[in-house]
Protein backbone atom coordinates (compact mmCIF):
# COMPACT_ATOMS: atom_id res chain seq x y z
CA UNK A 1 0.00 0.00 0.00
CA UNK A 2 1.38 3.45 -0.88
CA UNK A 3 2.22 5.27 2.35
CA UNK A 4 3.38 8.81 3.09
CA UNK A 5 6.82 8.52 1.41
CA UNK A 6 5.29 6.88 -1.66
CA UNK A 7 2.62 9.56 -2.04
CA UNK A 8 5.31 12.22 -1.62
CA UNK A 9 7.11 10.60 -4.58
CA UNK A 10 3.85 10.73 -6.56
CA UNK A 11 3.51 14.42 -5.67
CA UNK A 12 7.01 15.22 -6.90
CA UNK A 13 6.37 13.20 -10.07
CA UNK A 14 3.14 15.11 -10.68
CA UNK A 15 4.85 18.44 -10.08
CA UNK A 16 7.67 17.56 -12.48
CA UNK A 17 5.43 16.35 -15.31
CA UNK A 18 1.95 17.84 -15.14
CA UNK A 19 1.87 21.28 -13.52
CA UNK A 20 0.40 24.08 -15.66
CA UNK A 21 -0.75 21.61 -18.30
CA UNK A 22 -4.23 22.26 -19.70
CA UNK A 23 -6.64 19.36 -19.27
CA UNK A 24 -8.36 18.91 -22.64
CA UNK A 25 -10.34 15.77 -21.79
CA UNK A 26 -11.19 13.64 -18.75
CA UNK A 27 -11.99 9.92 -18.81
CA UNK A 28 -13.27 8.02 -15.78
CA UNK A 29 -12.95 4.26 -16.06
CA UNK A 30 -14.37 3.06 -12.71
CA UNK A 31 -17.38 4.93 -11.44
CA UNK A 32 -17.39 2.95 -8.19
CA UNK A 33 -14.12 4.65 -7.20
CA UNK A 34 -15.66 8.12 -7.37
CA UNK A 35 -16.34 9.17 -3.80
CA UNK A 36 -18.41 12.35 -3.75
CA UNK A 37 -18.56 13.22 -7.44
CA UNK A 38 -20.19 12.01 -10.65
CA UNK A 39 -18.24 11.47 -13.89
CA UNK A 40 -20.09 14.42 -15.40
CA UNK A 41 -19.21 16.75 -12.51
CA UNK A 42 -15.59 15.61 -12.63
CA UNK A 43 -15.33 16.41 -16.33
CA UNK A 44 -16.99 19.80 -15.87
CA UNK A 45 -14.69 20.72 -12.99
CA UNK A 46 -11.44 19.69 -14.69
CA UNK A 47 -11.81 20.20 -18.44
CA UNK A 48 -10.07 23.30 -19.87
CA UNK A 49 -8.33 23.95 -16.56
CA UNK A 50 -4.69 23.59 -15.56
CA UNK A 51 -3.21 21.71 -12.61
CA UNK A 52 -1.97 24.74 -10.68
CA UNK A 53 -0.30 23.01 -7.76
CA UNK A 54 -0.41 20.09 -5.37
CA UNK A 55 -0.21 19.22 -1.70
CA UNK A 56 -0.21 16.05 0.33
CA UNK A 57 -1.69 15.07 3.68
CA UNK A 58 -0.89 11.58 4.86
CA UNK A 59 -1.80 9.19 2.06
CA UNK A 60 -3.98 11.71 0.19
CA UNK A 61 -2.75 13.77 -2.77
CA UNK A 62 -4.53 17.03 -3.62
CA UNK A 63 -4.30 18.56 -7.11
CA UNK A 64 -5.19 22.26 -7.22
CA UNK A 65 -7.37 23.11 -10.22
CA UNK A 66 -8.45 26.57 -9.07
CA UNK A 67 -9.28 28.38 -5.84
CA UNK A 68 -12.36 26.25 -5.16
CA UNK A 69 -11.60 22.97 -6.95
CA UNK A 70 -9.10 20.37 -5.78
CA UNK A 71 -8.92 16.86 -7.21
CA UNK A 72 -8.26 14.35 -4.41
CA UNK A 73 -6.56 10.99 -4.99
CA UNK A 74 -6.10 8.14 -2.55
CA UNK A 75 -4.02 5.27 -3.88
CA UNK A 76 -5.46 2.34 -1.96
CA UNK A 77 -3.28 -0.79 -2.09
CA UNK A 78 -1.85 -0.58 -5.60
CA UNK A 79 -2.33 2.93 -6.99
CA UNK A 80 0.24 5.08 -8.79
CA UNK A 81 0.51 7.85 -11.39
CA UNK A 82 1.90 7.58 -14.91
CA UNK A 83 2.64 10.42 -17.34
CA UNK A 84 3.02 9.33 -20.95
CA UNK A 85 2.62 10.36 -24.57
CA UNK A 86 -0.70 9.59 -26.25
CA UNK A 87 -0.79 6.02 -27.55
CA UNK A 88 2.12 4.70 -25.49
CA UNK A 89 0.15 3.03 -22.70
CA UNK A 90 -2.10 -0.01 -22.69
CA UNK A 91 -2.82 -0.56 -18.98
CA UNK A 92 -6.24 -2.02 -18.27
CA UNK A 93 -6.17 -0.70 -14.70
CA UNK A 94 -6.34 3.04 -15.43
CA UNK A 95 -9.22 4.49 -13.37
CA UNK A 96 -8.82 8.17 -14.25
CA UNK A 97 -7.19 9.60 -17.36
CA UNK A 98 -6.38 13.27 -17.82
CA UNK A 99 -5.61 14.11 -21.44
CA UNK A 100 -3.53 17.26 -21.80
CA UNK A 101 -3.57 19.65 -24.73
CA UNK A 102 0.12 18.91 -25.43
CA UNK A 103 -0.65 15.31 -26.39
CA UNK A 104 0.48 13.77 -23.11
CA UNK A 105 -1.67 12.07 -20.51
CA UNK A 106 -1.67 11.55 -16.77
CA UNK A 107 -3.11 8.21 -15.67
CA UNK A 108 -4.22 7.23 -12.19
CA UNK A 109 -3.72 3.45 -12.19
CA UNK A 110 -5.19 1.33 -9.39
CA UNK A 111 -5.37 -2.40 -10.11
CA UNK A 112 -7.30 -3.48 -7.01
CA UNK A 113 -9.71 -0.53 -7.09
CA UNK A 114 -9.27 0.23 -3.38
CA UNK A 115 -8.34 3.86 -3.92
CA UNK A 116 -10.63 6.86 -4.27
CA UNK A 117 -11.18 9.85 -6.56
CA UNK A 118 -12.93 12.88 -5.07
CA UNK A 119 -13.29 16.65 -5.34
CA UNK A 120 -13.06 19.20 -2.56
CA UNK A 121 -13.18 22.97 -2.25
CA UNK A 122 -10.86 22.98 0.75
CA UNK A 123 -8.18 20.36 1.50
CA UNK A 124 -8.08 21.27 5.19
CA UNK A 125 -11.82 20.78 5.57
CA UNK A 126 -11.53 17.49 3.66
CA UNK A 127 -8.88 16.33 6.14
CA UNK A 128 -11.07 17.35 9.07
CA UNK A 129 -14.17 15.69 7.61
CA UNK A 130 -12.20 12.45 7.15
CA UNK A 131 -11.10 12.64 10.79
CA UNK A 132 -7.42 12.51 9.88
CA UNK A 133 -4.74 13.35 12.37
CA UNK A 134 -1.79 15.64 11.61
CA UNK A 135 0.49 14.65 8.77
CA UNK A 136 3.40 12.76 10.27
CA UNK A 137 5.91 15.10 8.58
CA UNK A 138 4.23 18.46 9.02
CA UNK A 139 6.26 20.94 11.04
CA UNK A 140 3.40 21.62 13.48
CA UNK A 141 3.41 17.97 14.54
CA UNK A 142 5.96 18.22 17.34
CA UNK A 143 7.38 15.87 19.94
CA UNK A 144 5.05 17.17 22.66
CA UNK A 145 1.97 16.36 20.56
CA UNK A 146 3.43 12.97 19.73
CA UNK A 147 4.04 12.24 23.40
CA UNK A 148 0.46 13.10 24.33
CA UNK A 149 -0.78 10.69 21.66
CA UNK A 150 1.30 7.83 23.03
CA UNK A 151 0.33 8.49 26.64
CA UNK A 152 -3.35 8.30 25.76
CA UNK A 153 -3.21 4.94 23.99
CA UNK A 154 -3.65 1.52 25.57
CA UNK A 155 -2.90 -0.43 22.38
CA UNK A 156 0.31 -1.49 20.69
CA UNK A 157 2.76 1.09 19.43
CA UNK A 158 2.60 -0.35 15.89
CA UNK A 159 -1.17 0.10 15.66
CA UNK A 160 -0.85 3.57 17.21
CA UNK A 161 1.58 4.66 14.50
CA UNK A 162 -0.78 3.26 11.84
CA UNK A 163 -3.92 4.93 13.21
CA UNK A 164 -4.74 7.61 10.62
CA UNK A 165 -6.94 9.48 13.10
CA UNK A 166 -3.93 10.01 15.36
CA UNK A 167 -1.29 10.75 12.73
CA UNK A 168 -1.70 10.48 8.98
CA UNK A 169 0.55 8.70 6.52
CA UNK A 170 2.11 5.67 8.21
CA UNK A 171 1.05 2.15 7.28
CA UNK A 172 2.23 -1.40 7.85
CA UNK A 173 5.57 -1.18 6.06
CA UNK A 174 6.86 2.09 7.49
CA UNK A 175 5.61 1.42 11.01
CA UNK A 176 7.86 -1.65 11.01
CA UNK A 177 10.75 0.34 9.53
CA UNK A 178 10.42 3.06 12.15
CA UNK A 179 10.22 0.68 15.09
CA UNK A 180 13.15 -1.40 13.85
CA UNK A 181 15.16 1.78 13.36
CA UNK A 182 14.76 2.84 16.99
CA UNK A 183 14.74 -0.64 18.52
CA UNK A 184 11.17 -0.85 19.85
CA UNK A 185 9.15 -4.06 19.60
CA UNK A 186 5.92 -3.62 17.58
CA UNK A 187 3.93 -5.28 20.37
CA UNK A 188 5.07 -2.78 23.01
CA UNK A 189 2.29 -0.75 24.60
CA UNK A 190 2.22 2.81 23.33
CA UNK A 191 1.66 4.43 26.72
CA UNK A 192 4.52 2.41 28.23
CA UNK A 193 7.00 4.30 26.05
CA UNK A 194 8.33 7.16 28.15
CA UNK A 195 11.03 9.77 27.80
CA UNK A 196 13.70 9.70 26.49
CA UNK A 197 12.41 6.91 24.23
CA UNK A 198 9.39 8.99 23.16
CA UNK A 199 11.67 11.63 21.70
CA UNK A 200 13.93 9.02 20.13
CA UNK A 201 10.91 7.40 18.47
CA UNK A 202 9.58 10.74 17.26
CA UNK A 203 12.85 11.76 15.63
CA UNK A 204 13.36 8.24 14.28
CA UNK A 205 9.91 8.39 12.68
CA UNK A 206 10.73 11.71 11.00
CA UNK A 207 14.11 10.43 9.83
CA UNK A 208 12.73 7.23 8.29
CA UNK A 209 9.88 9.02 6.52
CA UNK A 210 12.11 11.80 5.18
CA UNK A 211 14.82 9.49 3.86
CA UNK A 212 12.59 6.72 2.44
Amino acid sequence: MPELPDVEVFKKYLDATSLYQTIAEVETKSRDMLGNVTPQALRQSLTDHEIEGSKRHGKFLFLRIDDEVWLVLHFGMTGFLKYFKNGNDSSEHVRLLLKFSNGYRLAYDCKRKLGAIELTKDPQKFVEDKGLGPDALQSEFDVETFGRILEGRRGRIKSTLMNQQLMAGIGNVYSDEILFHVGIHPEAKARAIKEPMQERLFHGMKEVLQTA
